[in-house]
């Protein structure tokens, strides 16, 4: 569904990314580790089109176009680090304003995110902002999957949040991709829960691809497992 091949970004004269390639399978959830700088974020930011890069970013074999809104009518969804919910707005705006790419309406969007968020239901009318970390999370989780994306990008989904938030939120993430078929590329300081979540992942280190492989066999990897799982 996903490729990169060979891509490079920069911050104005700074280098960020220099060629990395990876892929990302249809229904297939893919990790991203790798330690701060490394490159991560910019990764995400190259496929959805918010930063300069080189190099060819494939969907489903086409090329990926430079522009972030046409990325997304694609069928591209990208929550960023830091939630980035509308704190003045309700959490139903909130929502609704993730559907601003559709054309048909919200049909049966609304009743299917609060499937999987209840609380939302209840407090829709409550504004982002008064929400909790975890709340504020879950909100840009679910504004995301009203766009009905095929492919979601998950910018370090745990930052900030207590060990049983984030498992409740991979949770989530996990029966998105079992039950639905959602195609997931989640890049997480979490190394543990990322393994575990996921089919494949890839270590980055000064904007290059340092190892990939199989989950289970990087959690096995010794180099992984002193830097990253702290055993």
């Amino acid at each position: 569904m996903l490729e990169l091949k060979a891509v490079e970004a920069r911050y104005g004269p700074v280098q960020a990314l220099h060629g990395v390639s990876l892929t990302v399978d249809e229904g297939e959830m893919v990790a991203v580790l790798g330690p701060n700088g490394a490159g991560k974020t910019t990764t995400l930011r190259a496929v959805s089109g918010t930063v300069a890069r080189r190099g060819q970013i494939l969907f489903d074999e086409k090329r990926l176009p430079r522009s972030a809104e046409r990325t997304s009518r694609l069928g591209i969804g990208h929550v960023p680090e830091g939630r980035g919910t509308f704190s003045e707005l309700t959490v139903l705006e909130n929502l609704r304003l993730g559907a601003y790419t559709r054309r048909n309406g919200l049909g049966d969007d609304l009743d299917r995110v609060f499937g999987f968020f209840p609380w939302m239901r209840e407090r829709r009318d409550q504004p982002a902002g008064t929400l909790s970390g975890g709340e504020q999370q879950m909100l840009a989780l679910a504004r995301a999957l009203m766009g009905r994306p095929r492919l979601l990008l998950l910018d370090e989904p745990s930052l900030g949040l207590a060990p049983i938030v984030v498992r409740e939120i991979f949770g989530i993430v996990r029966r998105l991709n079992e039950e639905e078929k959602l195609s997931v590329l989640v890049v997480e300081q979490n190394a543990a829960v990322a393994l575990e979540s996921s089919s494949r992942a890839y270590v980055l280190e000064s904007g290059k691809v340092a190892l990939e492989g199989a989950s289970e066999e990087l959690a096995r990897n010794e180099g992984v497992r002193r830097s990253y799982l702290g055993y």
